[in-house]
């Protein structure tokens, strides 16, 4: 059915209509929210802002630009008008009991940060780029990356994802913000220092190694995880291992800071059991501990793993659990 007939019967009130024009383009503007906002259940919120603004403003869209392009801008500024108001999450405390953490190595800035399931990525991010692209989807999509974008400003925000991140032209950027050419290209270069030094150069030693090689790395990391062999975990890590665990802004940078870390979590008599799935197109567990009544869910890890071991660990509580599919626990074993 041409788009013309759909935006018609759409503005009369159909909502298949309406759904057929949008549907194609929900899954990846839930990333695209999601980029923006750092939190999953922030950017379903943002999804449906959108969407509930589109079908009531379909009477302005005047076909100049795409359908997809309108729907960007519509959910590009309400993730702006979400940064604005300033509504976060606030930071928790460390809340296990029976378990007294080491000193940390530092504060984190962002303890609003959410995982992405991997789940809900296809048909997201092999979606065609604008020709000003200069990020490969999945590195976008990766913690690293969706923490740096954290730090910046909320303009330079939506201007590097708009034009880096998804090809975007700079007239058609400006268009959507409502602003100039000048000041894109202006917030732009803003955005790209800011991320430069947030994210190290792209070296041999940052990317992934092959897939045979991150099974092995994930399968020993289990292992040792589960039998608590402190011994074992830490000859997974690279020297500059970084480990954070939000909502809880604390921060553990090094191997034997981490080290310190997991000592600390197997010395308190508990032991767990590891249930793998994927976020942010990387490796990632549910986390069960026991001896209990079942198996109860402390979290969510994330593992950034490159040639050279364990990059980076990220730890969730379990509040993150249910948009993996996994359960609060665990059965009780027979």
């Amino acid at each position: 059915m041409a788009r013309t007939d759909l935006i018609s019967r759409a503005r009369d009130g159909d909502g298949e209509a309406f759904r057929a024009l949008t549907e194609p383009h929900r899954r990846e503007l839930q990333v695209h929210c999601y980029r923006m906002l750092g939190s999953f259940q922030d950017a379903e919120d943002a999804l449906q802002d959108t969407m509930v603004a589109a079908w009531r403003g379909l009477d302005g869209f005047d076909g100049r630009a795409s359908v997809r392009t309108w729907l960007y801008r519509i959910a590009t500024n309400r993730c702006l008008d979400v940064l604005r108001a300033a509504r976060r999450r606030p930071a928790k405390a460390w809340d296990v009991a029976g378990v007294d953490l080491p000193e940390p190595s530092g504060l984190g800035e962002i303890p609003w940060l959410e995982p992405y399931p991997d789940a809900l990525l296809d048909g997201a991010i092999s979606v065609p780029l604008g020709p000003e692209a200069r990020y490969e989807q999945t590195e976008s999509i990766s913690l690293a990356f969706v923490t740096a974008l954290q730090i910046l400003p909320p303009r330079q925000l939506a201007v590097l994802i708009l034009r880096d991140v998804l090809g975007f032209h700079a007239n058609e950027v400006a268009e959507m913000l409502d602003t100039t050419v000048e000041s894109v290209k202006s917030a732009l270069k803003r955005a790209r220092a800011g991320m430069a030094q947030r994210l190290p150069m792209r070296a041999e030693r940052d990317q992934p190694g092959d897939s045979t090689a991150e099974e092995a790395i994930v399968a020993k990391f289990v292992s040792a995880y589960e039998s608590a062999d402190i011994d074992a975990l830490v000859a997974l890590f690279t020297d500059d291992v970084f480990m954070s665990m939000p909502p809880i802004p604390l921060e553990y940078r090094g191997r034997d800071a981490v080290a310190r870390f997991f000592t600390m979590v197997f010395d308190s008599a508990r032991r767990f059991e590891l249930i793998p799935t994927r976020a942010n197109g990387q490796p990632a567990f549910g986390i069960y501990r026991y001896p209990s009544l079942g198996s109860h869910g402390s979290g969510l890890f994330v593992l950034a793993v490159t040639s050279e071991g364990i990059a980076a660990m990220t730890r969730f509580d379990s509040t993150v659990l249910p948009a993996f599919g996994l359960p609060q626990s665990l059965p009780q074993a027979e």
